[in-house]
This record gives C-alpha cells, sequence and structure tokens, in this order.
C-alpha cells in the first residue's frame, strides 16, 4: 500500500523533525510539533499523534488529545459508519496503557452508548468498574444507570445492574423503586416500598418522609391489588392507621379500594363503616363517607347498566339469534346451571335484580350523615354538651332512641370535664318523659339530677328550680314548696363531718348558699305562703349573707304592701349597713324616696338625719342625686335656708366636672326663691370656688348676661375683663364675639378700644411672645381701630354727627406744644389730661352738667320711674298674681291649717304678701 506524498514531512517540518530525532522521548517538543501543525489535515496529525503514542504510550494529554479530535470527526457521521469502529480500536488501544484514568473509560463509555452496543456497552461497564478503583465507581454508575433507564435495554439486564447499584450504595433505593414503578414491576416496587418502611435506620436523600413513602405503599397496593402478592395489605394500612394520625381518611379509603379492586365489595363496605365510625377528625371523615358513597352510587349504576345489558341479550335469544360464544362454552354453562339448580336456587342472597336493595342501601348511608358526623365530634370530646343535645335532635320523632342518647349522655359526660352546661341534659331528659305525660319518671330524673356532683353551685341550683317548676306546672304547689325546703336546707352536723373526713366537698354542701335557689324559694312564698313564711326566707337570706341590694329591696316592698312600714324602713337600714358604694346607691334612693313620701313634714329631723347619713358616706361621683333630694326635701317642706346651705354643700362636694351643673341648679332655685339679686353671690362664689377655665369662662358669661339684663352695664363689662384671661382668641372666638357685640349695643368707641387691647394683651400671653412695638405703628394701629370701631357703632345705628362729635371728643390734641408721654406697648382705656404741674386728672367725658338753682325747687322736678323686673322677685309675683285671680281664703282654723303645712317657700311668700 503505497503512502501519500502529502503525509511525510515538509519542509517546514524539518526543524521538529530533527529535535525529534535527537531526542524522540519529549513530550514538549511533539505538543510543539502538533501545535504548530494544527491547520493541517487530520490524516497528518494522525500520523504525529501515532508517532508521539508509539514514542510515549503512557502519555494521559496525548491520548485524551487525540481521542477528543477522533471525537469530533465522527460526531457528524452515523452510528453505522466505519469511523466508529476504528474509533472504538482507539480507545481500546488507550485503554492498555489509560485503564486507571476514569475519563477514558467515560468518554469510551458514552460512545458505545451513543452507538446503541448494548452488549459491548455493558460488558465495557463492567470491565471499567473492575479496572478503577472503588472510590472512583460513583463517576461510572451515573452513566451506568442512565445507560440501563434507556428504551430498548432488556428488562432483566436493568434489574440486575440496579440490584448491583444498591450494593454499592443502598442509600439510592429510591431511584430503584421509582425505575420499578417506572417500568411497571408492581411486585418488586411493593417489597422494597415496604422494606424501606421497616427499615429504622433509613433516611431518604429525597425528602421524603415515612408518612409520604406510606402513603406512596398504600396507593400502590390498592391501585394494583391484583399484581402484589404475598404482602398482608390489610396490616400494612392498619399499621399505617395506628401510627399516622393526620391522613387517617385517606389510608381507610385505600384500604377499601383495595378490597374493591379484589372484588370483596362486602368487605369494602365493612372497612368503610369502621373508618366512619373510628376516625375523630370532620376532614377523615368527609374523606371517608364521599369515597363511600361514590362507591355505592358506582355500584348501584353498574347493576342498572348490566340488567339493561341483560335485558337485551334476553330479546336477541328470543329472536332466534344465537352469540357464537354460547356454543364454546356449553359445556361450561351446564355445569353451572346444574350447581345453580343444586345450591342457588331458592337462595335469597342470591337474587341477580337486587336494584331496591342497593338503592336502599344508598338512601340509607345519606340519611346516617347527619348523624356519623355527630359521632364524631363526641368522639373529639365526648363531654361536649351542646353536641349531644344535637344528637338528640337528630332522632325527633322516635322517643326510644332519644332516651338511649340521653341515657349514654348522662353516664359519658363527666361535670367536671364537660364543656357547657351538663346539668341541662339532666333537665332535658326529664322534660322529655314530661312531653310523654311520663311524671313518676320525670321525677326520678330530677332525683338522680340532683344527686350529681356538678362543678358549679349553679348547676345545682338549676336542676332544683327546673324540679320546681315542674311541680307548678302540673298544679302540685306543696310539691314545690317542700322542694325548696329540702333544697335549701343546711346539711346536718354528721355529714359536713363525714365531707370533712374525706376531703373531697360536692357542691350539694354549698348548695343552701345559692342566691338563685333562695330568690325562686321567696317568690313562691310570696306567691303561695303567708306572711310570717316568707319574711322567715327573707330573714334566712339575711343571716346566710347572701343578700343582694335588689333582696333588700323586694323585701322593704313586700312589706309596704302588708302595711308594716317601719319594718320596711328597718330593712332599709339594715340594706346600706351591709353594703357599701356602688352597690347601696339603689336602697339609699329607694329608702329616702318611700321616707320622705311616708311621713313628709312629720319627721322632718329624722328625715335630715337620715340625707346627712347618706351624703356622708357617699362618694364624689354618686353624692349630686343625693343632694338634689335632699335640697327639694327642705324646698318641700323645710326652711329656704337650709335648703341653699344644701345646694352649697353639694357645689363643694361634687366632683369638679359636675360643679357647672350643680351651681347652675343653685343659681337657678336661688333665683326662684330669694329673686335674682340673691344669684350675684353665687355667681362670685362659683367663679372663685376653683372650676375648670372653662367652666369659669361659661359662668362668667352667664353672669355677665344676668348684669346687662339688670342694666348693670359696668358690672357686666368687668366681668368679661375678668373672663377674657380665661379665653384664647385663637380658639376660643365665641367670647370675644359676645364681647365684641356687647361693647358695640352698650359701649363707646373708648371702651371698644379697651377691649381690643385687652385683647391683644391676653392674645399675647397665651402665645407666650414678649415684644414692644414702635410709637409709629401703635398710632397707626390705633387708627386703624378707630376706623374699626366708627363701622360698629355705625353698624349699631349711631348717627353720624354723634359719632363725629364722640370723634372730636376722643382724638388727641394736635395743638399742644407738650407732647404727653406715652408707655411704649401701653393703651389708654379713658382720656387723660395733665396739667403744666405734671398733676394727671381724670376727666370724665360723660359728666352731667346740673343747673345751679335752689334747693326750694326740687320739688317741682318729676323723676321719671321705671317698674322694677319681675325677675328680681322671683317666684312671690306670680304667687301675688295667683292670689288676686282666686281671691283670699276664708276661715282662720283652716287657715291656720294650711300654714302649719306650708314648706319655707311657701311661708316666706305669704310673709312678704303680708
Amino acid at each position: 500500500m503505497s503512502i501519500s506524498q502529502e503525509l511525510y514531512p515538509s519542509e517546514d517540518d524539518l526543524v521538529y523533525e530533527e529535535e525529534l530525532l535527537r531526542n524522540p522521548f519529549s513530550l514538549k517538543l511533539w505538543w510543539r510539533y502538533l501545535i504548530a501543525r494544527s491547520d493541517s489535515p487530520f490524516k497528518k496529525r494522525f500520523v504525529i499523534y501515532e508517532r508521539a503514542l508509539k514514542a510515549l504510550p503512557g502519555s494521559y494529554k496525548l491520548w485524551y488529545a487525540y481521542l477528543r479530535e477522533r471525537l469530533e470527526i465522527v460526531r457528524s457521521l452515523p452510528v453505522t459508519h466505519s469511523q466508529y469502529e476504528t474509533l472504538n480500536n482507539t480507545f481500546e488501544r488507550a485503554l492498555v496503557t489509560m485503564h486507571k484514568m476514569p475519563r477514558i473509560w467515560i468518554m469510551y463509555l458514552q460512545t458505545l452508548t451513543h452507538q446503541k452496543l448494548v452488549t459491548r456497552t455493558r460488558r465495557t461497564f463492567d470491565r471499567a468498574l473492575c479496572a478503577l478503583p472503588v472510590t472512583q465507581h460513583d463517576r461510572i454508575w451515573e452513566h451506568y444507570l442512565f445507560f440501563v433507564s434507556q428504551k430498548g435495554i432488556p428488562i432483566e439486564t436493568s434489574l440486575r445492574v440496579y440490584r448491583r447499584y444498591l450494593q454499592y450504595d443502598p442509600s439510592h433505593i429510591e431511584d430503584f423503586i421509582e425505575f420499578l414503578i417506572n417500568s411497571s414491576l408492581w411486585q418488586e416496587s411493593a417489597e422494597r416500598l415496604a422494606s424501606v418502611l421497616n427499615d429504622d435506620k433509613f433516611y431518604s436523600i429525597k425528602g421524603k418522609t415515612k408518612h409520604r413513602l406510606w402513603l406512596e405503599l398504600c396507593d400502590l397496593l390498592t391501585r394494583h391489588a391484583n399484581d402484589v402478592s404475598g404482602l398482608n395489605v390489610d396490616a400494612i394500612i392498619r399499621g399505617g392507621i395506628r401510627k399516622f394520625s393526620d391522613e387517617v381518611g385517606r389510608l381507610w379509603t385505600s384500604l377499601a379500594e383495595y378490597y374493591i379492586r379484589r372484588g370483596l365489595h362486602e368487605k369494602a363496605r365493612d372497612v368503610f363503616e369502621e373508618g366512619m365510625s373510628t376516625v375523630i377528625t370532620v376532614r377523615d371523615f368527609s374523606v371517608i363517607f364521599d369515597s363511600y358513597s361514590q362507591f355505592e352510587e358506582s355500584m348501584l349504576a353498574y347493576k342498572m347498566e348490566d340488567m339493561g345489558l341483560s335485558d337485551e341479550e334476553d330479546e336477541q335469544n328470543e329472536d332466534g339469534v344465537k352469540d357464537e360464544d354460547d356454543e364454546e362454552d356449553d359445556d361450561i354453562r351446564f355445569k353451572y346451571e346444574d350447581f345453580e339448580k343444586k345450591i342457588l336456587l331458592g337462595f335469597w342472597l342470591n337474587d341477580k335484580n337486587d336494584i331496591d336493595l342497593r338503592l336502599a342501601r344508598f338512601d340509607y348511608l345519606m340519611e346516617r350523615r347527619p348523624e356519623l358526623a355527630n359521632s364524631v365530634l363526641l368522639r373529639q370530646n365526648p363531654h361536649n354538651v351542646e353536641q349531644w343535645h344535637r344528637r338528640v335532635k337528630l332522632f325527633e320523632g322516635n322517643p326510644t332512641k332519644q332516651i338511649l342518647t340521653y341515657t349514654e349522655a348522662v353516664r359519658t359526660v363527666d361535670p367536671m370535664k364537660a364543656v357547657g352546661k351538663p346539668h341541662t341534659l339532666w333537665v332535658a331528659f326529664a322534660k322529655l318523659y314530661e312531653q310523654h305525660k311520663d311524671l313518676a319518671n320525670a321525677r326520678v330524673i330530677f332525683d338522680k339530677a340532683v344527686q350529681v356532683n356538678y362543678k358549679t353551685v349553679d348547676n345545682l341550683a338549676s336542676v332544683w328550680c327546673e324540679w320546681a317548676e315542674l311541680e307548678l306546672k302540673h298544679k302540685n304547689f306543696k310539691g314545690a314548696l317542700e322542694l325548696m325546703r329540702r333544697a335549701t336546707a343546711e346539711p346536718s352536723v354528721e355529714v359536713k363531718r363525714k365531707v370533712a373526713a374525706d376531703g373531697n366537698q360536692p357542691v350539694q354542701m354549698k348548695l343552701h348558699k345559692s342566691l338563685r335557689l333562695w330568690t325562686f324559694y321567696v317568690d313562691l312564698e310570696e306567691s303561695l305562703g303567708n306572711l310570717e313564711s316568707t319574711r322567715a326566707v327573707y330573714e334566712r337570706i339575711l343571716d346566710l349573707r347572701i343578700a343582694t341590694p335588689q333582696v333588700i329591696i323586694n323585701y322593704a316592698y313586700f312589706l309596704e304592701e302588708h302595711k308594716y312600714f317601719e319594718d320596711a324602713f328597718k330593712v332599709y337600714e339594715r340594706g346600706v349597713k351591709i353594703f357599701k358604694y356602688p352597690h347601696v346607691k339603689d336602697i339609699w334612693v329607694t329608702y329616702l324616696s318611700k321616707f320622705v313620701k311616708r311621713y313628709g313634714k312629720t319627721k322632718l329631723e329624722r328625715a335630715r338625719e337620715l340625707f346627712e347619713n347618706a351624703v356622708e358616706t357617699a362618694p364624689a361621683d354618686q353624692v349630686k342625686p343625693l343632694y338634689l333630694q335632699y335640697a327639694k326635701l327642705e324646698e318641700d317642706y323645710g326652711l329656704a335656708k337650709r335648703a341653699m346651705k344644701v345646694y352649697d354643700q353639694a357645689t363643694k362636694a361634687v366632683p369638679n366636672n359636675e360643679k357647672l351643673s350643680m351651681y347652675e341648679i343653685y343659681i337657678a332655685r336661688a333665683a326662684e326663691i330669694f329673686g335674682v339679686p340673691k344669684t350675684r353671690e353665687i355667681y362670685e362664689q362659683a367663679i372663685e370656688s376653683g372650676l375648670p377655665d372653662k367652666d369659669v369662662k361659661t359662668m362668667c358669661l352667664k353672669y355677665a348676661e344676668l348684669e346687662r339684663s339688670l342694666g348693670e352695664i359696668e358690672r357686666a363689662r368687668g366681668i368679661y375683663v375678668f373672663a377674657s384671661k380665661f379665653a384664647d382668641p385663637r380658639s376660643d372666638p365665641d367670647f370675644w364675639n359676645k364681647w365684641h357685640e356687647f361693647e358695640v349695643q352698650h359701649g363707646n368707641e373708648d371702651t371698644f378700644r379697651e377691649m381690643l387691647r385687652i385683647k391683644r394683651s391676653v392674645s399675647a400671653s397665651y402665645s407666650q411672645t414678649h415684644f414692644i412695638l414702635p410709637e409709629y405703628l401703635m398710632q397707626k394701629d390705633q387708627t386703624v381701630n378707630l376706623d374699626e370701631a366708627k363701622e360698629k357703632l355705625k353698624e349699631a345705628g349711631i348717627a353720624e354727627d354723634e359719632m363725629a362729635a364722640l370723634e372730636r371728643q376722643l382724638a388727641p390734641a394736635a395743638d399742644k406744644s407738650v407732647t404727653k408721654e406715652r408707655k411704649v406697648g401701653f393703651v389708654s382705656a379713658g382720656v387723660e389730661s395733665q396739667s403744666d404741674g405734671g398733676i394727671k386728672t381724670n376727666t370724665n367725658n360723660e359728666e352731667i352738667e346740673l343747673p345751679e338753682e335752689n334747693d326750694s325747687d326740687d320739688d317741682d322736678i318729676e323723676i321719671a320711674q321705671k317698674d322694677v323686673p319681675s325677675a328680681v322677685f322671683g317666684g312671690l309675683i306670680r304667687k301675688r298674681d295667683e292670689i288676686e285671680n282666686n281671691g283670699e281664703v276664708d276661715g282662720g282654723a283652716k287657715e291656720k291649717d294650711n300654714e302649719n303645712r306650708l314648706g319655707a317657700l311657701e311661708r316666706i311668700k305669704k310673709l312678704k304678701r303680708n
């Protein structure tokens, strides 16, 4: 075979050839030679590689580069090309010296896998595993498993490879199980999965929990029930149900599905029923019930479809059409018919047309759903009283089941652990017998109920009260009273000693102190008993110290109804000594109102003493109604001065937030009794009493309005000046608007200017800003304010000439030779004049010049008279008008008797009238 001329070394190669002749075993020289000929055809480089590898057969670098180039050449060729075989031979030659290099093995194995050479690839993988150390096997196994997982690989080969791999690394058993499932090898996959679950040391490299693996096993066993054998599926799934509390419903349905797929339908129904009767969560119950109902529905549909097909076949046979299968299976059918005649004929369960039975079974299942759901809730907490009541309602119309349910309930529920009120079960149980006219059994139930040790006394008292209500409903009044006497009887000393020795005190020992029981008892006595028995019950309640303010009031009302007024007041006295505020408030109010209504003026001193005691013991926030009631007593039956004194005490006793309203009441009553002038000292007292600033301002406004109505303009203005320090102009414009209106109606420019000065000073004090204005700014501000005042006076209706006169009087003299010094930041409220000596004299611009005449002419002067306002006299003017209209009452004895019955207010009015 001749060699191509181009494969021989060229002149450019002589340099490298000469060096290689001198040192043919230098890898560096061969590598330089290959790099220099990187652009040459591969055939020439092939010769260089072969020469280099012949000189250096153990060079990994040369072999790796050579194999990579050969792989690049065959990459675009089909696997049947001859170059692949050449490549395989090259790999085999390389592995003679490179058999410890895993990368060379991997390249070779990947090439063989690509060529689909199954047997050769498998054997090469085995050679690689034998040649390489075990520490590098994981690099080979990765490609080996990929190879056996491909389509076309015999399943037995894959299984053997995976089993060998598990001997190398058992932790990857999950991959093997997944491969088995994908390969539809259900038997071995189930066995492997079961072995994993039985291994306590197993750790999932995929992060799967034992619970998830268990569910996968259950799904595998149930979906392929006919393909898996040798495993106790029932025991496996029941073990999972006992071990895993969540997803219990899914496991029960899996077990039932297993039996369904095996064709054991009745066994599946038993599993469904057992699951519904054992689960303790509503979610699991819903899963099982839905699966159960779907199963029954599908079985019913299947049976109906099967019956329809059988009817069609019968019609075809009647028409003379015979199936080919019938001809082939004549012998088998003959044997079955013979068996049917001997054994199954006449057996009631062998009825093929059982659609009605299946329908009834399905309807019965749907009807039982509420009962089964309630059973689940009761399994969660058997001491839930409300769920027992709901269970009884489910059996409405079936007294037998209701009685059985109540019996089970009172046996199951522990009163100490009950959620709800356990005594209601006993009461409802007894009422059930009552509804069916069985009073004897109802009494037996109540008798057993009162012997139960409840958690609270109130529960036991409720049972006694319901029992008594039952007796009252059926007109057994003596029996009801006797029951109450039994219930309220105090346990004997022997019983107490015995209970103390046991150490566990039942609620029956505390029943005689139940207020609910005593109130019911006293109501019965009031309705059915006599006076003495009812009083005895009330006294017993007071002796046991369980009375409430309402019991005290009821006791007193009861005595008042029977005309025992003093005894009723004694009960009130006991009540106010027993209770403290705020509970005693209602007793005091009722006691005082009843006493005043009963005795009025006859026992005035005693009533005053009661009121004094009431207001002394009452806290500040509760004392106001008592003081008002006290003052009303003095107004109606006592002295007016004492009434005013009571009001005065009340204003000092009430808290600050109620002082304003109390002073308003005080002022209103004083104005009505003594007239409006009397209220001035009350207003002054209120302003100086320490009221909050907003209340002081409100009181000053009312005071100023009073003075204005009486014509005291200067007094009203002084009050406005005093109150101005409590009103910030920026946050309280209402006050300044009222003062503004006041000055517009009753003031002049000077007073208006004074108000503006005060407003500025108050605003400055609130803003806490101190500043000094220049003289020209003050004059400008004064001019602006003067113009504003003239506008306001003009709006008020003052004539223009009067305004001009006022302006001339108030304007400063421009031609004065000596300019008056003014204090910076001060605005004068009046006109000041200063003599040459420096002494200031105040001039009154509104001074009236009287004519100089003799005193003898005074008789001729007629002074105009003005009527005094009616408000000054208070209620006297109204009394006078009534007397003038009605006339005087005749009769001395009658007038004297009326005078004795008059209160302080009426006596004062009569004295003034006389």
